[in-house]
């Protein structure tokens, strides 16, 4: 292969055509393999320039807003890099949101073209039947009432590399667990933070790396690490339509792939699958592992990296900016850590007062803010006004920094339990149910009490051939925890409220709670004004 050479690559991050790079180095090698097709690098170029022509004969260029309601296709990449070269502003929506949810990003962003997934074409068209702002609307993968089908549109324009590409964005909508989501918009061009700290993946490009997208794409993680970070890279990339732990080994054997990005969730349902079929799996090919995105538990994640090998990486962050990241050999020797922040003062730790918390006691963390990539919440002052503080900002995650200076993240304001005015961290009740071998998932949440304010309550998801009683997962909780953080109360479920990026829905689990339930439950352990004295 040629190689390109600095100023190749840097100008085309300038007018966000990396893949244009790529296309006239790599034509031939595969940037998107799926069970929806597979495109090369040159056929993926070719179609971001069809799409950016297309969008331009109907009006669409700089300053416009295109939303993609997709699935994991090759489409969706393309939509992608077409938008960075067309100076719009892409959003990906969450396609397991209802019309009315979908409707409220669409019309709060401003898009003019809508991209569905035929898959979701009634939530896709009701959602945008009455907008009038909306002048492009295309289908893929099949029919959608009201829409224009993408082969029709884009396969009809030129596929040659634009004459005059501008340089677009992309918003990120917040999960929304509080209210309405809202767009998180940072400039033209940012660096998130995450590449630099989480130590950036050595990518060679022509040297056979693949990376294994195992997370739905409208997700930032994802969309970042497993999209746009390796194809921009020269390095392909393996788009899995539907999480599956199985699969996941099977394309990691079979298609040799050197990096991924997973959050705890996948690696828990990973090592509950059967020995015989993790130690018949070849994962030597694994060079980078990263995740985030919701706490890992101290016991899953050394049982990861026994497996993979330290090739496992975590970092901090959120949509709004990152923190820190730790490598394996560090993470082995301060277990739950998740890195030292970039310098002294990039995350302070602060009580209700807004003063520093010594070494070890926990408080509400504030990371600072990059002025070259600060964000705002898209037309709303007020929050963002609100999530900031001086030169930093806070999204509600609480943790501590050690003596060396090391952070752990502990959980979120609105997540903690105040039990008889003693704090229970649902992420450390979580990591110890998770820990027994019959547990398959699990989630806790403070419920009211008439007594104590609120109590631990859990619901737990066993393996199907378990045979554990509620007592059994209780007297487990007792061995390893505080008698005030036991739950009192522990459901058996079919399922927990998960997003796609193993974050659990706290909300909706509590909200299960307000009606009376007859799943099997026992209460158990002593008062936390007891523990308190």
């Amino acid at each position: 292969m040629s190689v390109p050479d600095r100023r190749e690559l840097e100008r085309a991050a300038a007018t966000g055509t990396s893949t244009s790079v790529w296309a006239r180095h790599l034509p031939d090698e595969v940037a998107i393999s799926s069970i929806w097709g597979e495109r090369t690098f040159a056929e993926l170029d070719a179609e971001a320039n069809r799409l950016a022509r297309a969008m331009r004969r109907h009006g669409i260029g700089p300053g416009s807003h295109l939303a993609i309601v997709c699935g994991n296709r090759p489409e969706f990449a393309a939509a992608v890099f077409a938008s960075l070269r067309n100076g719009t502003t892409y959003t990906p929506v969450n396609w397991h949101l209802t019309p009315d949810e979908v409707a409220h990003i669409v019309d709060d962003c401003g898009a003019t073209v809508v991209i569905g997934d035929a898959r979701w074409g009634d939530t896709v068209s009701a959602a945008t039947a009455r907008s009038e702002r909306v002048v492009l609307r295309l289908a893929i993968g099949g029919d959608i009432d009201g829409y224009r089908a993408w082969s029709d549109v884009v396969d009809a324009e030129d596929g040659t590399e634009l004459d005059d590409p501008v340089l677009g964005n992309r918003m990120l909508y917040t999960s929304g667990t509080t209210g309405r989501p809202k767009g998180v918009l940072r400039p033209p061009g940012y660096s998130t933070g995450l590449t630099a700290l989480t130590s950036a993946p050595d990518y060679r490009a022509g040297t056979q790396q693949r990376h294994l997208c195992t997370g739905p794409l409208h997700h930032g993680g994802p969309l970042g690490f497993s999209l746009v970070t390796p194809l921009s890279s020269g390095v392909g990339t393996v788009l899995m339509d539907r999480w599956d732990a199985a699969q996941a080994l099977r394309l990691i054997e079979s298609e040799r792939i050197t990096h991924t990005h997973m959050v705890p969730t996948m690696f828990h349902r990973l090592l509950q699958l059967p020995d015989e079929v993790r130690d018949a799996a070849d994962v030597s090919s694994l060079t980078y592992v990263l995740h985030g995105a919701a706490p890992c538990p101290v016991a899953t994640k050394r049982r990861i990296i026994d497996w993979f090998g330290p090739v496992v990486w975590e970092y901090f962050a959120a949509t709004e900016g990152a923190g820190a990241s730790i490598s394996s050999e560090e993470w082995l020797r301060r277990p739950g850590s998740v890195g030292r922040p970039p310098g002294p003062d990039h995350v302070l730790v602060v009580d209700d007062d807004g003063h520093p918390c010594p070494a070890g006691t926990a408080g509400e963390l504030r990371v600072r803010r990059d002025p070259a990539s600060d964000f705002e919440y898209f037309g709303d002052p007020a929050k963002t006004a609100a999530a900031r503080r001086g030169d930093h900002f806070t999204i509600g995650d609480i943790g501590y920094l050690d003596d060396d200076g090391y952070l752990y993240v502990t959980d979120r304001t609105a997540d903690v339990i105040v039990r008889g005015g003693v704090n229970v961290y649902p992420a450390e009740v979580e990591a110890v149910l998770l820990a027994h071998p019959s547990v398959e998932d699990a989630g806790v949440v403070g419920i009211p009490d008439e007594d104590l304010g609120e109590q631990v309550a859990a619901a737990v998801m066993l393996d199907p051939a378990a045979t554990v009683t509620v007592e059994e997962l209780t007297d487990w909780c007792q061995e390893r925890l505080a008698s005030f953080k036991v739950p009192r109360r522990v459901d058996l479920v079919d399922d927990l409220p998960r997003l796609d990026n193993g974050k659990l829905y706290r909300h909706r689990l509590r909200d299960r709670y307000r009606p009376a339930t007859t799943v099997a439950t026992t209460t158990t352990g002593t008062d936390a004004t007891e523990e308190a004295t």
